[in-house]
Order: structure tokens, then C-alpha cells, then sequence
């Protein structure tokens, strides 16, 4: 007979075994290190018979014995204590929590008996078993990024009863956590099961709902439900935002209805007498938090009518049950009427620093002072700019400027200035390792580092490039102390105290320019042209088709009519826009000096040097500027400008550091997607426009990139993030009415799409292929084998001719095809035009005429060899041909610097994996220009990777280093067992 014990630990149950008795132990079953422990191989074959089988490890475990050897659990002493005991590694199988309800629900299996730790984890399941059989269970969110889960209801009787669970726990149950205080093992060996295996059972009972219309399910509820009733239990951080108020409410009105809930109060110390601190104990109602009462004036007699009769009683439990949270309450919790714990100074410090987040995570309400949590120190800087002025009353980045720091008490910008002698009375507080002080009269909570911090900022005077001044300011150079208010004076003041924007002087239409800036363009030049004056780089990231190259223009013309141009600006852009440039150029400011350098007879030399001498601007290419890096830094650039910015993303590539090289006076970058897949791509933007502005890359991933990521656009990093770019990153959205009120709507849809048998059967053995060679593969092996299999099914999925890349016929053997043919078909019979984007060329190569067949209307195919004056033609046809049309582009060709706003339908046939590509190429059509409603269909194949994959994105908070070329870089991350489940066909895939 074989002796299952079991120890929950962290998520899983872990499961490890011996024999019933030493003599039992059969052949080869034990691990010969510990003589009773059985191999992993033995544990699973036993737990098969339970129909589970978990994922094999170790466990350390503080067993009885002596260092030369544990004793058998059937000989050891009952209550065996420290001295008795020894650490000891055994194998273990570590089960899920549905893989564990599955187990402890079952009878043993055969040859097996249950130990005392797993017989105490199937009271721990009966106990979840009954309160989701009595409804005693409420959805929440929990984690980063958020997953719904069944969580108990805070009632009474489940606090008696996990009380009692606590006290039968046996030794075997916390032989992993023997050195752990009594709440750590409460915590983790009887709430922490209790919690999870409510989740599984609730799971396990829930209908599975037959499959929604997923456009009608959109919805944070409807997402809600399938998170708590399907496999997946991940929420969208949209959904998780809007529902987390009303889970909260619901939760608190359960915890509530009928009693008052326990809150806890700390009390400052009054005058200059001795430091004695009360945590208060006071009861409120839950229906009306704003009603509160002492417990002391409970225990008088003196109740108030919203009061329940039995709140001495519910009082007494609740402060009970925080006592495992708050051990120092136990030596109260017991007394006839307890009204608070008295405290020292220190003991005030720990229950502000860990207790009290412990009890409000634990449902109960805590009171602190209004200084708790607040930063107590902060600095003023102030920056003196002198009067060296360049040209134009700009400056340089290099210019030196008088700093000075003053300490203020608060880190809010208004907080009072404190002397050195302050300081350094707080100092030997510090010195004391005293955290709560009182200063002119009133405690706060002090870090004693940044006391140390705030002195030795006050003690140093001096000058520093303006460039480290402003990182400094902004908060991206560190300081001891948050720097909280600037006080500068100069161009440096008005770009840092907030009004810059604000003082912005029109510039109307220049003299010379051919045309009518909205406001908001006005505005933006207005802004570029600042920056400019100030010798500071500029990021203009309005979104796409808001007019960015007008804006430039606009600059250029005003510059070349006031005289002010110090010399020529040379525009980089990607090689599809240098035509557009140049026809922009022609049409708005006819009068400025163009030369496009680009193509093999371009100038050099002397030559090239004269040419731009009487040029306004050079137009040129990525390509150009890597190949000619040397020739072109050595002429005198008064302006460089990147478009198309994103291009830059990737800092290390030597077409980057070649656009970085070129000097100039003032550089501006163009992008509508300043982020596409992470924060450093912003980095490498900003460090274009301001060199160094940001310090290094690795230092900005590490000191904020890092954590805004995990943060999922809402954090405080995040905040972070765009106070530091903020003055230097003009940004506005098409669709904020405010800056353009007459662009039409932008409707998403996703349409589903199911596998043919062929298909399927195609997916399934790229699937099973897959899983095979990853069992064999290393890890050089494995990162490759991903990425290929990615790219194979998602061909798959667009049709199996463009997998098999044999030129069979296309009719009748794609989903897909058919599901996009259906669509088009609905845009052509309303005498509409659409856009149809793949990633693949050759897979547009052959949809084009097919659809052209099928449809009987013009069907247009762009790819990235087609010739720019082809190009041009066909986007000239689409434009302005009368009747319906399909425009077929690839998506890498034609994402960017085309103008197709005669399309009022976008379909993305194949996914990118990267919504701001796809945004790129939806913005041909939705863009200045529009007069109709944009749709945007993007099309995924149902219970494939198409579905699976972007899930299983959000759940990559960081992202590999330098994986930012495509998205699905990203996926050579996972782990084998997620890779299985992404590309897993899930039974809805195949039609009929």
C-alpha cells in the first residue's frame, strides 16, 4: 500500500508518496536519496487511477528524523517538533486546481491510501464544494494582467468554519512551510486552497454557454461570463476596468447586508507628552460606510438605529479573524470588550508599513493619518538660463545653467521649505532608523535615505548642461529626492512650467503657402516652430491623416518668409513617400526649394554640396542616408526630419544609428504610431529628436519601460512615461471631436470564419508535427520551430493552396475565401469600394484575379515590386473610377503614404498580430478626405491561432529584448505547454 500526502503550495496541490510501511517499498520505487520517498514516475502512475496526471517536481519538506535519516510517517511521533525534524527533497507531481478537485473528490486509488495532509485538503474541498452548492460564492477579478475568479462570500459561517479548518491542520500539511509563522501557513495551506478550489468547483458546475455572436458580446458582462465559465479565464484590461466598481459594490454589499463591518482607526499621539499610539477599533455600516461608531461606545450601550442587534458578537469574530493577518491584536481579541491596541512609535511604523495593507486586502476597513502613503519630502529646483541666446532666441542643449535645490516638506509642488538645520535634526532621526517623525508640529512618514538626499541636493550648487537640467527636471535623471516643483526662468521656463503650449503664437497661413491650416494644424506648427526657437527636438505623432506633412510644410514656407532659415532642412522618409513629399511640396509651398536625392544618378561630392546650399529641403530615403551615412553628416544641416519615425524603432539597426549621425540644430520626427509594440520604440523616437533626453535604453527599460509595459496603460509608470515625453510629444486622435469635428465614424467588426475538412485536417497535422519536434528541440531549435509553424498555420488558415504553394484552384476549399467573397460582395452589390490587406504577397498574387472572377468588378493588386509609377496609376484609377472596386494591397507595401479615401470598407484578410500596422493600413481610407462611415472587418478563423494568439499576448507583460522587428517574435517566449494551447484546434473550427 501505497501513502499519498499532499501539501498545497502556491496554485497546485502537490502530491508526493511513500509505502505504508519501510518493507513495502517496491523494487526501483524509491528515490534513493530518501529512502521512503516514491519517484515521480510511481506517483503518476498511482494518480492515473484518478484520472489525473500533473506535472512532475520537487518538494522540500521538513520531515521527522535525524540528519542520517527521516522516519517512516507510520513511526514518527504524533506532534513531532523542530528538533525532531529535518529538511529532506522528494520528488512530487504538482496538480492544478481542477486537476485537484478531480483527485480529492475520487476514492484513493487502487493500492493507495490517503495521508493526513490530503485528508485534510478534502475537508478543504467539501468545505468549497458547500458553499458554491449554497451560492456562497461571488466573481472578481484578480492578478496582473486581470483573470475573472469564484471567490467565497465573506459570510460569517465561513469564518468559523476556515477558523476550524486552520486549527485541524496536521504537521503533514505545512511540512513544506515548517519555519513560516502561524498566519503564513493559514494563508497559504487554508486560504489559498479554499480560494482556488472554489474557483474549480464553481467552474466544474457552470453551464458552458453555446457560443455567442461575438459581435453582440462585446460587452465587459459578456466577457465576464465566459472568463468565469470557460477554460480561459484572462479578462481584456478594458473589460476588467469598467467592471471592477460594480464587482467591488456587489462584494461589499454582500459583505454587508445585515451587519457592520470592523474598521480599524490609527490614532496619532496628542501634544509633546509620551508617544503612544491606539489603533481604534470602530464598527460602520456596510449600506452607508459614512456611518461609523466607536466600539467602545457599542460596549457602553450607546448604539445608533442602523446598528444590528448582533454587533457585539459579529464584532468580536471579525476582530478574530484579523488577528491572522495582525498577529498583535491577539493579545486583545479575546478581552470581554476590547476598544484598541496601544502602540509605540515602532510598532506604529510596522502597522502602517505592513499590517494595514494586509487587513484592507483582507476585506476589513482601515483608517490612517492623511500623511500615510504620501511622499514627505520633495525637492524645488530652480534653474537660472542666463542670457545666452542663440539665433532666434533659441538655445542649445549643450548650454550651461545655474541649479539650485531647496527641500520642501511635501512632495506636491506646495509643500513648505525646510532649512538645513531641519534637515539635519531629521538626520539623526534617521540615523535612528525612525520612519514616523514629527516636524514644526505635525507627524509624517520620512524615508531616512531621502532626508540624507534632500541634505546633499541643498548643499550642491552649480551649473549642468541644459540637456541634464531637463532630464533632471522631467524626473528621467533620478535624484534622492522627487524633484516636485521647477522654478525656471527664460525659453527653458516656458517649456517647463506648462504654458507653452498655451503661449503658442499663431501662425496662420505664411506668406508663400498655398492652402488653409485647420486650427489644430495651426496649432501644431505653431508648436514645431517653438521647439525649434528653443533649438529643441520635437515628436509629432498626430495620428494618421491629420495633416503632419502640411504641418512641416508650413513651417518651412513661414521660415522662408520671414528670413529666419538657417540653412536647409533634409527630410528622411521611407522610399514609397518620397514622391508624395515631393507633390505635397508643389501643391502648398510652390515657392520652396526642393531636391529629392534619391535614385543611382544622384549627386555627390562638390556637387551635392552646392545643390543643397540652394535648397529648402532635401528629400531623401532610409536606404540613402544608410548607404551615404559619411557624406551627408558632413553638410551643414540646419533641420533634420524623420518620417514615417517608427522606422527608427529598432535603436541598434545601422540604418538608426546612420539617421542619428547626421548632425543638425533642431531635428523633428513624424509618426502616427509612435508605440507599436513597446516603450522602447518610443525611447529610440525621443532619442532622435533629443539625444540622450532619456539616458541610455537599457537604463529607461529599466527604470520605468519595464513596469509601464506590465502596467497595460494605466499605472503609475505609465503617468510617468508621459510626463517625461510630454513636452516634447505632440499628439492628437481623429476621432477627439475637438480637434476634427466633420471626420466620419470608424466601425470594428470582427468576422468569424470556420476551417473546411481540408483545412482542418491540414492544421491538425502541422499541430501534432509541431508537438512532436518540440519534445526533441533545443532551445536554439525550439525559437525557430515556433516561428515556422506560426507562419504555416496562419497560411493554412487563409487557404490550403497558399500552404501547399502547389497553384491549385482556389473555389470551394477556404472559409475564409469564402467568408471574404461573401462580404465583398455585399460592399459591391452597394456600389461601395473596399480595401483588402494580407501580409502575403503571394497569397494576394492569386486572390486578386480570382476575386476579380468572382466579383466582376475592377479587383487592383499593389505588392511591394510594384513600380512607383504603376503605383500611382492604380491609386489615381481607385480613386476617381465611378462603380465599385476591390483595391487588394499588401500590407507591408501599402500600410503607409497612400491617400484611398474613395474606400469606405477595410478588410484585413490575415492578421499582423500588431493593431498599430493594421491601424496604419486602416488610416488609408480613414483619413482627411473621408466623407462616409469607415467598416473595418478583420477576419479570424474561429478556435484556431487567429483566435488564440493576441490572448495569449496580453498575458506576455514583458517583452524579449529586441523582439520588436514583428509580433509574432514574441512567441518564441512561451512555454511549451502555452505553445500547445495557442495553436491548439479547438472543436468550432471546422464548418459543418
Amino acid at each position: 500500500m501505497l501513502v499519498l500526502h499532499g501539501v498545497w503550495d502556491g496554485d497546485a496541490l502537490a502530491v508526493w508518496g511513500e509505502a505504508e510501511s519501510p518493507a513495502a517499498i517496491p523494487p526501483g520505487a524509491h528515490t534513493g536519496a530518501h529512502p521512503f520517498a516514491l519517484t515521480a514516475g510511481v506517483l503518476r502512475a498511482a494518480l492515473s487511477g484518478a484520472g489525473v496526471r500533473g506535472r512532475p517536481g520537487q518538494l522540500t519538506l521538513t520531515l521527522p528524523g535525524d540528519p542520517t535519516g527521516p522516519v517512516h510517517s507510520s513511526l514518527a511521533p504524533r506532534d513531532t517538533g523542530p528538533a525532531g525534524a529535518h529538511p529532506w527533497t522528494v520528488p512530487a507531481v504538482r496538480l492544478s486546481p481542477a486537476e485537484a478537485t478531480e483527485f480529492l473528490s475520487a476514492p484513493a486509488p487502487e493500492g493507495t491510501a490517503h495521508g493526513p495532509g490530503t485528508r485534510h485538503l478534502r475537508a478543504v474541498l467539501d468545505f468549497a464544494e458547500h458553499l458554491v452548492g449554497t451560492g456562497c460564492v461571488l466573481p472578481d477579478l484578480v492578478g496582473r494582467p486581470p483573470r475573472a475568479r469564484w471567490r467565497p462570500a465573506p459570510v460569517e459561517q465561513a469564518e468559523r468554519h476556515l477558523s476550524a479548518l486552520t486549527a485541524a491542520l496536521p504537521a503533514a500539511a505545512r511540512a513544506h512551510l515548517w519555519e513560516a509563522d502561524a498566519d503564513t501557513v493559514a494563508r497559504r495551506c487554508v486560504l489559498a486552497p479554499v480560494e482556488l478550489l472554489t474557483d474549480a468547483v464553481a467552474r466544474r458546475r457552470a453551464s458552458t454557454p453555446a457560443r455567442p455572436d461575438p459581435e453582440r458580446t462585446s460587452s465587459p458582462e459578456a466577457v465576464l461570463s465566459r472568463a468565469l465559465t470557460g477554460p480561459d479565464p484572462r479578462v481584456d484590461q478594458g473589460s476588467a476596468d469598467r467592471l471592477r466598481g460594480p464587482l467591488r459594490r456587489w462584494r461589499s454589499r454582500v459583505q454587508g447586508a445585515g451587519r457592520a463591518e470592523l474598521l480599524f482607526l490609527l490614532r496619532e499621539p496628542e501634544g509633546e507628552g509620551p508617544q503612544v499610539w491606539s489603533v481604534e477599533f470602530w464598527v460602520r455600516s456596510a449600506a452607508d460606510p459614512g456611518l461609523r461608531l466607536p466600539l467602545e461606545q457599542v460596549w457602553s450601550g450607546e448604539g445608533a438605529a442602523w446598528l444590528p442587534d448582533d454587533v457585539g458578537t459579529t464584532a468580536t469574530a471579525d476582530l478574530r479573524a484579523a488577528a491572522r493577518h495582525y498577529p498583535a491584536l491577539r493579545q486583545v481579541a479575546d478581552q470581554a470588550a476590547p476598544t484598541h491596541l496601544s502602540l509605540r512609535t515602532e510598532g506604529a511604523e510596522t502597522f502602517v508599513a505592513r499590517y494595514a495593507p494586509l487587513l484592507s486586502g483582507a476585506g476589513f476597513g482601515v483608517v490612517l493619518p492623511e500623511w500615510a502613503g504620501r511622499q514627505a519630502l520633495g525637492l524645488r529646483m530652480t534653474v537660472s538660463d542666463g542670457q545666452g541666446k542663440r539665433r532666434g532666441g533659441g538655445v542649445g542643449p549643450t548650454d550651461l545653467v545655474a541649479v539650485s535645490f531647496e527641500a520642501l516638506l511635501g512632495a506636491d509642488g506646495g509643500g513648505e521649505p525646510l532649512d538645513q538645520a531641519e534637515l539635519a535634526e531629521l538626520s539623526e532621526l534617521a540615523r535612528l532608523k525612525r520612519s514616523l517623525v514629527r516636524v514644526r508640529g505635525r507627524w509624517c512618514e520620512m524615508d531616512p535615505e531621502q532626508v540624507e538626499g534632500a541634505l546633499a541636493a541643498m548643499r550642491k550648487r552649480g551649473r549642468m548642461r541644459r540637456e541634464q537640467a531637463l532630464r533632471v527636471a522631467v524626473g528621467v535623471e533620478q535624484t534622492p529626492v522627487p524633484v516636485a516643483d521647477v522654478v525656471a526662468d527664460g525659453p527653458l521656463g516656458r517649456l517647463l512650467d506648462g504654458g507653452a503650449r498655451a503661449e503658442l503664437q499663431p501662425m496662420g497661413s505664411p506668406r508663400g503657402f498655398e492652402g488653409k491650416l485647420r486650427p489644430y494644424q495651426d496649432r501644431g506648427a505653431s508648436w514645431l516652430r517653438f521647439m525649434g526657437e528653443l533649438g529643441l527636438g520635437a515628436v509629432l505623432a498626430d495620428d494618421m491623416g491629420l495633416g503632419k506633412t502640411v504641418q512641416l510644410l508650413a513651417v518651412l514656407t513661414d521660415e522662408r518668409a520671414e528670413g529666419a532659415a538657417a540653412g536647409p532642412t533634409l527630410l528622411v522618409c521611407p522610399v514609397s513617400l518620397v514622391g508624395n513629399w515631393r507633390r505635397e511640396a508643389e501643391r502648398f509651398a510652390p515657392g520652396l526649394r526642393v531636391h529629392v536625392q534619391h535614385g543611382p544618378d544622384r549627386p555627390s561630392g562638390n556637387a551635392l554640396a552646392r545643390l543643397v546650399g540652394a535648397c529648402d529641403l532635401v528629400v531623401t530615403t532610409y536606404g540613402v542616408v544608410a548607404r551615404d551615412s559619411e557624406e551627408l553628416a558632413a553638410l551643414p544641416w540646419h533641420r533634420v526630419v524623420c518620417d514615417e519615425a517608427q522606422a527608427l524603432k529598432n535603436h541598434d539597426t545601422g540604418q538608426a544609428r546612420a539617421v542619428r549621425s547626421l548632425p543638425a540644430e533642431t531635428r523633428i520626427a513624424l509618426t502616427g504610431t509612435p508605440v507599436e509594440n513597446n516603450l522602447g520604440e518610443l525611447w529610440s523616437v525621443m532619442d532622435f529628436a533629443n539625444p540622450g533626453l532619456l539616458g541610455s535604453a537599457a537604463d529607461f527599460r529599466r527604470a520605468v519601460g519595464d513596469r509601464a509595459e506590465a502596467e497595460q496603460g494605466e499605472g503609475e509608470n505609465t503617468d510617468l512615461v508621459r510626463r517625461l515625453t510630454g513636452p516634447f510629444v505632440l499628439r492628437r486622435l481623429k476621432t477627439d471631436r475637438s480637434i476634427i469635428s466633420d471626420l466620419p465614424d470608424k466601425h470594428l467588426v470582427q468576422t468569424w470564419c470556420t476551417l473546411t475538412p481540408e483545412q482542418a485536417s491540414l492544421y491538425k497535422a502541422v499541430v501534432d508535427e509541431m508537438a512532436r519536434r518540440l519534445d526533441e528541440a533545443d532551445e536554439h531549435e525550439r525559437k525557430g520551430l515556433v516561428l515556422t509553424t506560426m507562419a504555416r498555420l496562419k497560411a493554412i488558415c487563409n487557404h490550403p493552396a497558399q500552404f501547399l504553394g502547389d497553384g491549385s484552384a482556389l473555389v470551394g476549399r477556404s472559409g475564409k475565401v469564402e467568408r471574404l467573397e461573401g462580404v465583398l460582395g455585399e460592399v459591391v452589390a452597394q456600389g461601395d469600394k473596399a480595401l483588402c490587406f494580407t501580409q502575403y504577397a503571394r497569397f494576394g498574387e492569386r486572390l486578386a484575379p480570382y476575386l476579380r472572377s468572382r466579383l466582376g468588378v475592377p479587383v487592383l493588386w499593389l505588392h511591394g515590386g510594384t513600380p512607383r509609377s504603376e503605383r500611382e496609376a492604380m491609386v489615381e484609377r481607385f480613386q476617381n473610377s465611378e462603380g465599385p472596386a476591390v483595391f487588394v494591397l499588401s500590407l507591408k507595401a501599402a500600410g503607409t503614404g497612400l491617400n484611398l479615401t474613395a474606400a469606405n470598407h477595410v478588410v484585413h484578410v490575415d492578421r499582423w498580430w500588431n493593431p498599430a500596422v493594421e491601424n496604419q493600413a486602416t488610416d488609408r481610407a480613414f483619413r482627411i478626405g473621408q466623407r462616409r462611415d469607415v467598416q473595418v472587418r478583420t477576419m479570424v478563423c474561429v478556435g484556431t491561432v487567429e483566435e488564440r494568439v493576441e490572448e495569449m499576448m496580453a498575458r506576455k507583460s514583458a517583452l524579449a529584448e529586441g523582439a520588436v522587428a514583428t509580433g509574432e517574435e514574441r512567441l518564441a517566449g512561451l512555454s511549451v505547454e502555452e505553445l500547445r494551447e495557442v495553436v491548439r484546434l479547438a472543436p468550432e473550427a471546422v464548418a459543418g
